[in-house]
């Protein structure tokens, strides 16, 4: 496993099945970006709402090979036989394939995500347990601080710095942890200055 993320803006990615499993999928896939297509026979009524905003395209018949043209990425979240004939089509074309709770199917793994202050963190047991993965998340979505934001300001003020002085990749994560905790000290010492 290489653990990566993709840009999906702008991008065609094909969701296959249309229950609530998939709504779940494309709502991420939403966030992210892509551009996106759903084919199924059915459609969740999320689904429908999703697609009367002009937000998707909805597709109401059953998969077939021609589906997958110009897409980049494939979401398999039908019955096990549908996924699998989606992964053989999609394996001819060289596409991956994101079968939801169908590993055999899957040549790529979603993964339980967290984006907070322009911070993406993700957990993924490979497919394996997917619930696991999600629970992670939950975890460190309550551990992280709400002011992720600042952290990333300050990083990338330290980038521009380290870019700038030829900083070793060695000394920089030493001196973020400084700087971050500058910034808690700068805040706990003007509470005490504020009356």
């Amino acid at each position: 496993m290489y653990p990566l993320f993709l840009k999906l803006g702008g991008r065609k990615v094909l969701v296959v099945g249309g229950g609530p499993v998939a709504a779940g999928k494309v709502r991420a896939l939403l966030d992210a970006g892509a551009v996106v297509t759903v084919v199924a026979p059915e459609i969740d009524p999320e689904l429908e709402k999703v697609a009367e905003e002009g937000k998707i395209s909805l597709v109401r018949r059953s998969f077939e090979a021609a589906d997958l043209g110009g897409c980049w990425l494939v979401v398999a979240a039908g019955p096990s036989r549908v996924n699998r004939s989606v992964a053989v089509a999609a394996e001819s074309l060289r596409l991956f394939v994101l079968a939801v709770d169908d590993t055999s199917a899957a040549s790529a793994y979603g993964a339980g995500t967290l984006r907070r202050g322009g911070v993406t963190v993700a957990v993924s047991t490979n497919g394996r347990a997917p619930a696991l993965a999600g629970l992670l998340r939950e975890g460190l979505e309550a551990v992280l601080p709400d002011d992720l934001e600042d952290w990333t300001a300050e990083a990338e003020r330290q980038r521009a710095h380290w870019h700038a002085s030829g900083v070793p990749m060695a000394e920089r994560r030493p001196q973020l942890l400084e700087a971050i905790n500058r910034l808690y000290e700068e805040r706990r010492l003007g509470a005490k200055v504020r009356p």
